[in-house]
């Protein structure tokens, strides 16, 4: 490491191994800076003990994903050492407790605490970082800010592990399988799969659903009788690859609320980089020009999902064109050269080059 690389401090409880945090260091690394982790024990006490510790002041302090509640003490040390402080939050607690899970009324006394609560702690970041431009949007207007303080750097995928892949050779009367993988929240709404794969029973379809969670036994129960549908339990990480390379369709989410217009799923950056066509709800994160690798379709509706696998089913043999232009699309907007540009546009604007 050169003598004069810029060095940038990762503060928190946060997991490295965690894929935006891993795809974030990588590019820090790419771009040439030194890389030290603080991760106080007591998050409120941060600041005391990376002082006590002795912890040397950075070019720049990096809280990373989910780490709202350690940002009190980033910003008080931040504040003390002179350093920009970057955000990337990846999703809001009040949106999440509010909107997603509807623990709290939005009107109630304890969703407007919450939306203080985490208006203050994004008020306290020099820039905010957003996955796609739907959660920018959603932070500047919801936390009252400048939209000039928020860059998106797009999430993307592990590119050494998700790798594009020509389709296995099927005759045309073996099944094509449409592959959904996930944890069977009400975001991905796997139930729409489920009804869609039982308007497709005159077609020579497998549909898989891989996972658990929540509403995986409805879906169960919804698909008794359908011998097209099959569940799969989760794999291992460095297996899923070599499993979407099976398949020939990769599906979204298709859930109807605001937070799933909002967000691009690890899935479908996977899918997308192994050269799959992927069919997701339609949705404000997908930035444009966008080709035929990936097909949105309203939210909630299992006849329009039915309607575009039977298309592609009918015309399978087009499957290899659409797979190579969603790589194409992953390349353009998702890739690792991407983001290292997108990374390095944020840090020229907080640091002056």
């Amino acid at each position: 490491m050169s003598e004069t690389a810029k060095s940038v401090l990762w503060w928190g409880r946060f997991d490295p191994e965690y894929s935006r945090n891993r795809i974030l260091r990588q590019a820090f690394g790419a771009l040439g800076w030194q890389i030290t982790d603080f991760r106080p024990h007591i998050s409120p006490l941060g600041k005391l003990e990376a002082t006590i510790k002795g912890v040397k002041k950075p070019d720049l302090l990096w809280l990373p994903a989910f780490r709202q509640r350690d940002m009190a003490a980033a910003a008080k040390w931040a504040r003390r050492h002179g350093v920009p402080l970057l955000f990337d939050p990846m999703i809001s607690a009040y949106d999440k407790q509010v909107f997603e899970r509807r623990k709290f009324a939005e009107k109630s006394r304890k969703a407007k605490d919450l939306l203080e609560k985490e208006r203050r702690i994004f008020s306290k970041a020099d820039r905010i970082i957003a996955d796609t431009a739907g959660h920018a949007a959603f932070f500047a207007d919801t936390f009252g800010l400048e939209p000039d303080k928020i860059h998106v750097i797009a999430v993307g995928a592990e590119e050494g592990l998700f790798t594009p892949a020509p389709l296995a050779e099927k005759a045309p009367e073996k099944p094509l399988e449409v592959l959904f993988y996930g944890s069977f929240i009400g975001l991905q709404a796997p139930e729409i799969i489920v009804e869609a794969a039982k308007l497709c029973d005159d077609l020579p379809l497998r549909w898989t659903l891989l996972g658990d969670g929540p509403r995986k036994a409805v879906c169960e129960a919804a698909a008794a009788g359908h011998s097209a549908i099959t569940f799969e339990d989760y794999l291992p990480y460095e297996k899923l690859p070599a499993r979407i390379h099976e398949a020939g369709i990769l599906l979204g989410v298709f859930g109807t609320t605001d937070k799933a217009a909002r967000v691009i799923p690890n899935k479908v950056y996977q899918a997308l980089a192994c050269g799959r066509t992927v069919i997701t709800r339609e949705s404000t994160a997908y930035p444009a020009p966008k080709n035929t690798g990936l097909i949105e379709i309203p939210p909630g509706d299992p006849k329009a999902l039915a309607d575009r696998v039977r298309q592609l089913t009918l015309a399978r043999t087009e499957l290899e064109s659409s797979g190579a232009a969603a790589r194409a699309y992953y390349e353009q907007h998702f890739s690792q050269q991407t983001i290292h540009g997108q990374l390095a546009g944020v840090l020229n604007d907080v640091l002056g080059g």
